[in-house]
């Protein structure tokens, strides 16, 4: 299985720099994006449904803010977006998909920012993040 993640620093900018041609020839069986910047609905269709591919998209409830996306080859069994914490869901900053005991996991990491401003809240979504990856293991699944 060939699995790619990729901060594209903004979906549609990286489009115009080819990230459709790229996608094509990388035949990946999943793609996972962050920093996207965008919401579905704001977006043309070659990028909401490329050629054998379908996309799962978690953006931030702010327009032009953070944002994952996952480009599968073959349909996830489930996508789960987000790890079940509000404050972290509402920055659009992962998103799992399952095949049988497999869980893959996009996931846009905080910056801490000038003099640490938010360390403590990205330090919060690292626990968040391997306590979502515990409870995945205890379920059985591989991540």
């Amino acid at each position: 299985m060939k699995i790619y993640s990729w901060n594209v620093n903004g979906i549609r900018a990286c489009r115009e720099k080819g990230f459709l041609n790229w996608l094509e020839a990388s035949q990946a069986d999943v793609v996972f994006l962050q920093e996207t910047k965008a919401h579905q609905e704001q977006l043309c269709a070659e990028l909401v449904q490329p050629p054998g591919y379908e996309t799962h998209w978690f953006s931030a409830e702010k327009k032009g803010y953070s944002s994952v996306a996952a480009y599968c080859r073959t349909k996830p069994d489930e996508v789960q977006k987000g790890l079940g914490h509000g404050k972290f869901d509402i920055e659009g900053r992962s998103i799992t998909v399952f095949y049988g005991k497999l869980a893959m996991i996009g996931a846009y990491f905080p910056n801490s920012q000038d003099m640490g401003a938010r360390l403590g809240y990205k330090m919060e979504f690292c626990q968040a993040m391997l306590e979502y990856c515990r409870n995945l293991r205890n379920k059985g699944y591989s991540v």
